[in-house]
């Protein structure tokens, strides 16, 4: 029943004491950052791209977790602070003219080099395989290491010549408190192209409430108003406003309209009164014919 074979058991064994840490290799820890998608743990291959926390991810792993809309779709906390397409950057890397690729590794009989790296710093040449802090600009993609930013101090690219500021600059796969201000800052990047859209869209409805507002007494003040003359005949007068001299802004036009529309306006009462007295005329003659006509017949049967 145990102890019957001549097992003589061990401290270690009986007695349990408190786990030791595992300790990560740097190497493989180094590999997986810097070799492999952060999302979908595939090798890099280009179109290459990088969060704004430092972190790089292959352009067709983010399209298809991007386009993933499922019930069943586990959430990824390397990717959980991309909500669009806009929220990565797609990385302007300069080749290494070193790097022999995988070709020859291909059988597995030949030693890996991990200092060897498929890119380089275009600036001092460094080599991206971990063991150097890099930086890209978000406004441009270039990738460079800090030693070259730091040396040539400059507002403008290297490479490409757009200008950047110190908000732009991410470094890529830092450490945790490199992580923590740029989440800073991409909180308060978000906030603030927020509040910008919803300025812009408080200023287009004030746009268009003010021209609202303006059309109505712009239509009444257009300078045409309708006027019934005597005989029920609509007509409009034109009115132009006049400096403090009584002078019109543009005196000669201005003066031959108003003008014509008085003269228009006395024709229309002459006309008026011309058919009124024509009317009344007309209907008193008729009148005494009917009255001649009835006093006839009255004298008539009288007789």
């Amino acid at each position: 029943m145990g102890c019957d074979g001549g097992t003589i058991p061990k401290r270690h064994e009986l007695v349990k004491g408190p786990r030791k840490v595992e300790k990560v290799d740097k190497n493989a820890e180094l590999v997986a950052r810097w070799y492999y998608c952060a999302l979908s743990q595939e090798k890099l291959c280009r179109p290459i791209v990088a969060c704004e926390l430092g972190r790089l991810y292959n352009k067709d792993a983010v399209i298809e977790f991007l386009l993933d809309k499922s019930a069943d779709k586990t959430p990824m906390e390397a990717a959980s602070h991309i909500k669009s397409i806009k929220n990565v950057t797609e990385l302007n890397l300069a080749d290494n003219p070193a790097w022999s690729g995988d070709k020859e590794s291909i059988k597995g009989d030949k030693y890996d080099d991990i200092q060897s790296a498929r890119f380089i710093c275009p600036v001092v040449g460094l080599e991206m395989n971990g063991r150097h802090r890099f930086c890209f600009l978000r406004n441009c993609g270039c990738v460079f290491s800090e030693r070259a930013l730091k040396e040539i101090k400059s507002e403008v690219c290297h490479k490409c010549g757009v200008p950047f500021q110190e908000e732009d600059v991410i470094v890529l796969n830092g450490n945790k408190e490199d992580v923590e201000v740029l989440k800073k800052r991409m909180e308060d990047r978000r906030l603030k192209s927020k509040l910008e859209k919803k300025s812009k869209k408080c200023k287009a409805t004030e746009s268009a409430s003010q021209q609202d507002c303006t059309a109505g007494p712009s239509k009444a003040k257009s300078g045409k108003d309708c006027i019934k003359s005597s005989s029920g005949e609509k007509r409009q007068i034109i009115f132009t406003k006049s400096s403090d001299n009584g002078n019109s802004s543009v005196p000669g036009k201005v003066n031959k309209a108003a003008s014509a529309t008085k003269r228009s306006i006395a024709d229309s009462e002459e006309k008026s009164e011309a058919y009124k007295s024509i009317f009344t005329s007309h209907s008193s003659a008729k009148r005494s014919k009917e009255e001649c006509s009835n006093w006839v017949t009255h004298t008539a049967y009288c007789f």
